[in-house]
């Protein structure tokens, strides 16, 4: 980071510069037009907050660079001291340089790292939650999973709350979602099945309750034959006799889980069974430079104590991922990512949709300006560990250290694709202020910077905002989060569960025609 204009550790900064090489600097505060900027420069135009102002001249077609990396290419002559954003910058053609492995470092061993207080399973696995899930085959057994979690939440008029005699269990959870049935067999069956069976062997769940209706595609029997987890039961409606015996049935037999579920006790366990997913969404210009980095030396932290971080969202991370595959722990993990990669680029062709498209009102509102300037901020997150594993949505992640889930940047959705992969956490940053929670494995949010942090308390976790405020390094940040991860592994409510956000944010990925 350049501290020639502006350091980011000093209160009152007016401009960040990423990069020696980079055309752009981000406004910290509203720049009038007219106002200097440092010695030599002045503004041409108002600056928002948190957007780009161009620190040269650009030459129309002439590449713009921030964090040392390409984000597009001036569509008009700009001047020195200019805002740059949709107005006159746009995406282009950029050759990228994969360089396979060649920045793969050497492997470290494993640190004797902290412990978190979490539930060990019978197959070995270890849970931050110790929930109950109803999972849904098919939409048309959703209201009678919704009645059975009905069953036993707190009743607010009389005050009767179901779960009072069992404090080690943290509720019964309905899981439904639209699809199961009109869909063609081949991958997008195989990605629903693979979605629930991973969610059903999740070692948040002490038990699972697998519901369907009976005539559906996706059909109750033989799903997650093979999953860990032995405390599944499978339930039809048709099979049950309709809607009410078959809530009853389920409402009988949960009632006898929570026995089981009761004796649950967490325990010390090492960090290295954290699975760790990434996420951002609600971004800003600030999220670049101060939440996501923080997360990423966080997500160091865990893989140098043994532990997981899943990475996803393929769409965001297009124009940045030769600096993952730099970092590929071998040939054949590089290029599975560039394959993911390719898929998403003839996909959208496919569709008529641009892989420029990602970025949100929101993100531009809060100054990023394409998907090349949006997935090289985003891809911090991933710290600076060896790209360990690739792997496909909701594919059980294997592998110790950083992993690459393909999925796409839509948050319930990678979200819902990672919790299937293993994740047993979830770490959110945000510059916008999302307002996001998933179950069974808890989320984390980190906020890009003060004012939203302020504005938004109740749904923030974590200011990351002090990285701008001059008041933290991102070292220390990191060292925060990665105390904060363990401690809400550890039993610790986080914003999002404190607010019950989870349950409707299970959305399985749905591609393919429905027939």
């Amino acid at each position: 980071m350049n501290n020639d204009i502006s350091d980011p550790g000093m209160p009152g900064a007016t401009l960040l510069q990423m990069h020696d090489d980079d055309g752009v600097a981000i406004a910290c505060q509203v720049l009038p037009k007219g106002s200097a900027i440092g010695d030599m420069l002045k503004a041409v135009d108002r600056i928002p907050a948190g957007h780009k102002v161009a620190l040269r001249a650009h030459v129309k077609g002439e590449s713009v660079l921030r964090y040392g990396q390409v984000i597009g290419f001036a569509s008009m002559p700009i001047a020195a001291g200019q805002h740059v954003h949709m107005h006159n910058l746009e995406i282009g053609e950029v050759s990228a340089d994969y360089a396979f492995c060649e920045r793969r470092r050497a492997q470290m061993p494993t640190q004797v790292g902290p412990t978190f207080m979490g539930y060990r399973r019978r197959n070995g696995k270890s849970g931050t939650r110790n929930f109950i899930g109803i999972l849904t085959t098919v939409n048309c057994s959703a209201h009678v999973a919704n009645l059975v979690a009905r069953a036993f939440e707190r009743n607010a008029a009389t005050g009767h709350d179901p779960l009072e005699e069992y404090p080690n269990v943290d509720g019964v959870i309905a899981l439904t979602h639209k699809t199961g049935c009109g869909m063609s067999a081949g991958e997008p069956l195989n990605i629903l099945r693979r979605t629930l069976e991973g969610f059903a062997a999740h070692p948040n769940f002490s038990h699972v309750v697998l519901v369907g209706l009976g005539c559906e595609v996706n059909q109750v029997a033989g799903l997650a034959a093979d999953a860990e987890n032995s405390n599944i039961t499978r339930i039809t409606i048709q099979g049950e006799g309709g809607t009410r015996k078959a809530v009853a049935h389920i409402v009988a037999a949960v009632g006898e889980m929570l026995k089981e579920s009761n004796l649950c006790r967490r325990e010390p366990i090492s960090a290295s069974e954290l699975k760790l997913a990434l996420i951002c969404g609600g971004s800003d210009s600030y999220s670049g430079i101060s939440a996501n980095p923080a997360l990423g030396a966080a997500s160091d932290l865990l893989v140098g104590h043994g532990g997981t971080v899943i990475l996803s969202e393929t769409p965001e991370t297009y124009g940045a991922e030769h600096l993952l595959t730099s970092r590929a722990a071998n040939l054949q993990v590089g290029k599975k990512l560039v394959e993911r990669i390719q898929w998403w680029e003839a996909y959208g062709a496919s569709q008529g949709v641009s892989l420029n498209a990602n970025p949100t009102p929101g993100n531009k509102a809060g100054g990023i300006t394409t998907i090349l300037e949006k997935s090289l901020g985003a891809i911090t997150k991933a710290g600076n560990s060896n790209l360990a594993q690739v792997i496909e949505y909701a594919q059980p992640a294997t592998a110790r250290g950083l992993v690459f889930m393909d999925g796409p940047g839509y948050d319930p959705v990678q979200v819902t694709g990672q919790i299937a992969s293993g994740a047993n956490i979830v770490a959110f940053t945000t510059g916008r202020g999302s307002v996001f929670g998933s179950k069974p494995a808890p989320t984390v949010k980190l906020a890009s910077n003060t004012p939203m942090y302020d504005h938004m308390s109740e749904d923030m976790d974590i200011n990351c905002g002090t990285i701008l405020d001059g008041t933290e390094s991102v070292e220390d940040c990191g060292q925060r989060i990665f105390e904060l991860l363990l401690a809400v592994a550890s039993g610790q409510s986080s914003k999002s569960e404190e607010q019950d956000f989870g349950s409707s944010e299970f959305a399985p990925w749905t591609i393919g025609p429905v027939i």
